[in-house]
């Protein structure tokens, strides 16, 4: 089993951008990405990615074998709205997913047209661009209040 990570993935498409200082502001972070597959201890069998670009009502899992890119960005170069990244997913894991949260309390729903949004794709990209390995996203539930309550475990 792996570890659980947290990726930035800059703004926007940062690290598909012409040279620049856009580009040049997230060089180490790219850096690090372009790194990371080889710093696991193994080669991930697949990737289930949560990204703060997708809150629904209850937590939702991508159930599509294809999932297209969903350019939730704005006002950058017209090429990086064609950017291409055609990773598997996997409707198999994501059902294994949904199981998981059914058993641990957590309604949940299924989604197979949503495509993987930019906090998926753009540091996956640089990560693994071979975009060989499935991926299944699963989105926030919307309106949860992280704030500690009297109930919460600080630790």
């Amino acid at each position: 089993m792996q570890p659980t990570f947290f990726i930035n993935h800059g703004g926007g498409p940062c690290f598909f951008l012409a040279p620049g200082p856009m580009r040049a502001a997230w060089k180490q972070l790219e850096d690090y990405l372009v790194g990371f597959a080889s710093a696991l201890k193994e080669r991930p069998r697949a990737l289930v990615v949560v990204s703060g670009h997708w809150h629904e009502r209850v937590p939702t899992v991508n159930t599509s074998p294809a999932p297209p890119l969903l350019f939730d960005y704005h006002g950058f170069p017209a090429y990086t709205y064609r950017l291409e990244w055609p990773a598997p997913g996997s409707p198999e894991i994501a059902m294994h997913v949904r199981a998981l949260l059914d058993e641990a309390g957590f309604l949940s729903g299924l989604d197979e047209r949503r495509g993987f949004d930019h906090g998926v794709f753009v540091p996956l990209k640089v990560a693994f661009p071979e975009a060989d390995i499935p991926v299944v996203q699963l989105s926030l539930q919307q309106g949860l209040d992280l704030r500690p309550t009297s109930r919460s475990v600080v630790l």
